[in-house]
């Protein structure tokens, strides 16, 4: 009986098992590779806002560093001496003219007063008797009853009593004064300071420089701020006035200046300017300028400090754009534009004035139809396609997200 026939296990050579497992990895990673190139797309150009320049009428301005002053400034002091009786103030009050400060002990000129008057009582009865005698004399010397020189004699004593009336009134006048002077009243409004001296101390008055400083008043309203500049703007200002522009540089005209303090932002206080000096200092080289301001709450201080701005040019037309789109370079400030291809390029600007709305004057090199970045700077480089939209306005919905719709 004959055995079955199994058929032998057919062997693949392990080369040709290397070289099928290579075609399959290699059909897989090509697989692979070309459904990653076709899920694969550049991505979208960065969004940036835009504005062209705002156009604008503006001034050149200058900005000096100065201090107030006031404009009446007076120091208390006695015209007569005595023992001070009485102070009718408080330290640092505000006083209206002709308000009671001081009083001096004024006893002392009231009897020196009574005896004024009583002496000018004694010369005006003294020229009532020698004006009779001297008229009767008259009648008298032409009937030749008494002689030429009696009437004479009687003449000279009448225009001694009237030399005597007349001093006497002008003593009662002293010392008329000398009792008013007991009272010292505040000459101007404004701020008194502290009391110098306390009652009951000798105060020493007169003329003479050795007076008794009783205290100080300085006015606060209107207010003085002086400043100065140089020549060289002094000369600007003389040649914009004669082109017809604000005459900083001419005395009282009147020319609109800005102020702020120091722990202020901005330049909210207007005042005018009312005088410049007509001598150049020649050891500094500048000119004193003075403006005048309102000052009814009593804010500003005389010797504060504080920043004027004073025009410095005739009015142009300007283009205008944020701080926040000017860029630096060193010493040289720039701009990022957007040409009609959507490229960044980048201009070199010179700056002007900056304005109370956080806008910048650009003098020189932008035009006013240049669509300047103003958003967004930091995802733009020169050269760079960017995808621009116009600030106040929805940006573009991306071209992905086109086509995905």
């Amino acid at each position: 009986m004959s055995e079955p026939v199994v058929d032998a296990p057919v062997r693949i050579p392990r080369s040709v098992r290397i070289l099928g497992s290579a075609f399959a990895l290699a059909a897989l990673l090509g697989a692979c590779s070309e459904q990653k190139q076709a899920s694969h797309q550049p991505p979208p150009p960065p969004g940036v806002t835009v504005a062209q320049p705002i156009k604008r009428t503006v001034f050149d301005y200058d900005e000096y560093v100065g201090r107030f002053v006031a404009v009446d400034s007076v120091e208390i002091r006695a015209r007569v001496s005595g023992y001070l009786d009485g102070v009718h103030f408080k330290d640092g009050q505000i006083v209206k003219k002709g308000d009671l400060l001081f009083t001096i002990d004024k006893r002392q000129y009231q009897n020196a007063l009574d005896q004024a008057r009583a002496t000018l009582a004694l010369a005006k009865s003294n020229l009532d008797f020698t004006k009779s005698d001297f008229d009767r004399g008259q009648q008298l010397v032409k009937d030749k009853t008494i002689t030429e020189q009696l009437f004479d004699q009687r003449a000279q004593a009448y225009r001694n009593a009237q030399a005597s009336l007349d001093n006497a009134q002008a003593a009662v006048n002293q010392a008329q004064l000398d009792l008013e002077y007991t009272e010292l009243r505040a000459p101007v409004d404004g701020r008194i300071g502290d009391r110098r001296v306390s009652p009951g101390n000798l105060v020493t008055g007169g003329t003479s420089g050795s007076t008794t400083l009783l205290a100080t008043i300085v006015s606060i309203d209107p207010i003085r701020f002086e400043f100065t500049f140089d020549e060289a703007a002094y000369l600007r200002y003389e040649r914009v006035a004669k082109e017809g522009g604000t005459d900083v540089a001419s005395r009282g005209t009147g020319v609109s200046i800005a102020l702020k303090l120091i722990d202020e932002p901005n330049y909210d206080h207007t005042g005018r300017m009312d005088f410049v000096d007509n001598v150049i200092d020649p050891s500094t080289g500048t000119i004193r300028g003075r403006g005048v301001f309102a000052n009814p709450n009593g804010l500003f201080t005389p010797g504060m400090f504080a920043r004027v701005r004073v025009p410095g040019s005739m009015p142009y037309d300007g283009l205008l754009i944020p701080d926040a789109a000017i860029g630096s370079e060193q010493t040289r400030k720039f701009v990022l534009v957007v040409g009609p291809d959507n490229k960044v390029a980048q201009k070199y600007v010179t700056l002007g004035q900056a304005t109370r709305d956080n806008l910048r004057v650009i003098k020189d090199g932008i035009g006013p139809n240049d669509r300047v970045i103003v958003e967004g700077l930091m995802r733009a480089r020169p050269g760079m396609v960017v995808s621009p939209h116009e600030k106040g306005q929805s940006p573009a919905p991306p071209a992905a997200a086109k086509q995905a719709k």
